[in-house]
């Protein structure tokens, strides 16, 4: 028996209420509540019989793994796109994911058909980037659809896919849902097909998803619970450049980054990070300091930029960008607090160059040797990387994988490191290891007594 139900879901987090809110309860978001109607069928069924099965008599798998020919989406996807997965791809609109997704249709299909479903564009429009691209070959079957049922029935009515990709979720509705395409209820339903479609004929299965313009993902956050790996796909989309990242991975690290350029004819693997994000560096300029980050099992060689002006307001400006803005003020306070920098009526403004954004403290040293650099207006020598976490207490940590870490400053060409002591190291012959226990240790080796 059908019946009809009215009921308000907030578009943001997806909490359902009963009668109209103001504010969403679940989220604090405003008006943020949308009535949606929905006919709920109702019938008593019982439950099939569970036979549970003890943990050693579980039979294993290998994981079958398909390269997409875009090694830099490999490695963040752990090795290869997984047969039954189902994968999300997230980004600003005009990012380039439907670029990145196209291609790896391209290489996809030389194994065996891919199946492109374009929600948002015409096939003429899809058909125009793929020869920009050079995405050609009968092996890729694209429709313009945005209907579930009817994508499905053109997924069983074909071969065995090697990849079912829908651009995007937000634009695909079900008939069996009344809202409008892209609400929370359409969104979740359709993911939830797909994830059966995934799981239930073993096929790899790419939707895209739009991102808010806080950076989420839009729809509810029950969609990224969902999938088995959600991607990131970000940059300005004024510069060539493109950073891809895992945030959720069921098959592989989320700790792995991808590096693109966009190109005229589309998205080319960046397999020497370090060299290029540093390739504008300014050498000799105060407040620039060379550090080296694990991005996975990768390192990359990323300039620190710091800016300490006179501040002409009551309270100083601190402004980051790609570092997190309260471990950049922990730093100003060591700084002030242990080595007598008079910085609490000073402006200061730290920026990651190319775009990252670190998390690890192993910079931490980093970023303060900029700060200092910059309120000393000395330079830091041009051959040298810090690496190291700063303690309250203005000592400096030891950090992991660092035998890593110098191997790449020695392959660009740097010549002296400042790392932590007390750690083991066995680094290149080329490069001069100078351990250091505090921050004025480090401060007096990188720019000449600043720490005495």
């Amino acid at each position: 028996m059908k019946r009809e139900k009215t009921r308000y879901v907030c578009q943001n987090c997806g909490q359902v209420e009963l009668r109209w809110l103001g504010r969403c309860p679940g989220c604090g978001e405003w008006n943020s509540l949308v009535e949606e109607v929905r006919q709920e069928t109702r019938t008593a069924t019982s439950g099939k019989k569970i036979i549970p099965v003890p943990l050693p008599q579980i039979k294993t798998e290998k994981q079958e793994r398909a390269a997409t020919g875009l090694a830099e989406l490999d490695r963040v996807l752990g090795g290869g796109l997984v047969r039954g997965s189902l994968v999300l791809v997230g980004g600003d609109p005009g990012i380039g994911k439907s670029t990145l997704l196209l291609q790896a249709a391209g290489y996809l299909a030389q194994k065996g058909p891919v199946l492109y479903i374009s929600a948002e564009e015409s096939l003429s429009q899809l058909r125009m980037r793929a020869e920009r691209l050079g995405v050609e070959g009968p092996q890729v079957l694209a429709a313009a659809e945005n209907c579930l049922e009817d994508i499905l029935t053109a997924v069983d009515a074909g071969q065995d896919w090697q990849a079912v990709i829908i651009d995007s979720i937000q634009t695909v509705h079900s008939r069996e849902i009344t809202s409008a395409p892209g609400s929370v209820s359409q969104v979740r339903h359709c993911t939830g097909l797909l994830l059966d479609l995934a799981k239930g004929r073993e096929i790899a299965t790419l939707i895209v998803g739009h991102v808010t313009k806080e950076g989420a993902l839009a729809g509810p956050r029950v969609l990224e619970h969902m999938v088995d790996t959600v991607l990131y796909f970000e940059g300005e989309r004024h510069q060539n450049y493109r950073l891809l990242r895992a945030v959720k991975n069921r098959f592989g690290s989320t700790n792995e980054l991808g590096l693109f350029e966009m190109t005229g004819s589309g998205l080319i693997d960046v397999s020497n990070p370090s060299g290029l994000l540093l390739a504008q560096r300014p050498v000799g300029e105060p407040g620039s300091v060379v550090v080296v980050a694990m991005e996975g099992s990768r390192p990359i060689l990323v300039e620190i930029q710091a800016l300490i002006s006179p501040g002409n307001l009551a309270n100083p400006r601190r402004m980051t960008s790609g570092l997190d803005y309260q471990r950049v003020a922990l730093l100003l306070a060591v700084l002030e607090k242990r080595l007598g920098m008079q910085l609490s009526h000073m402006d200061a403004f730290v920026n990651v160059a190319g775009g990252l954004k670190l998390t690890e403290p192993a910079v931490d040293l980093g970023v303060a040797i900029a700060l200092a650099s910059s309120w000393r207006e000395r330079s830091v020598d041009p051959e040298m990387v810090i690496i190291g976490e700063v303690g309250l207490t203005g000592e400096v940590r030891r950090v992991n994988q660092m035998e890593k870490r110098l191997q790449e400053a020695a392959r660009i060409g740097f010549k002296r490191a400042v790392v932590p002591s007390g750690q083991k190291l066995e680094g290149p012959a080329e490069l001069e290891i100078i351990e250091v226990g505090t921050v004025a240790e480090a401060l007096d080796w990188s720019l000449g007594g600043m720490g005495r």
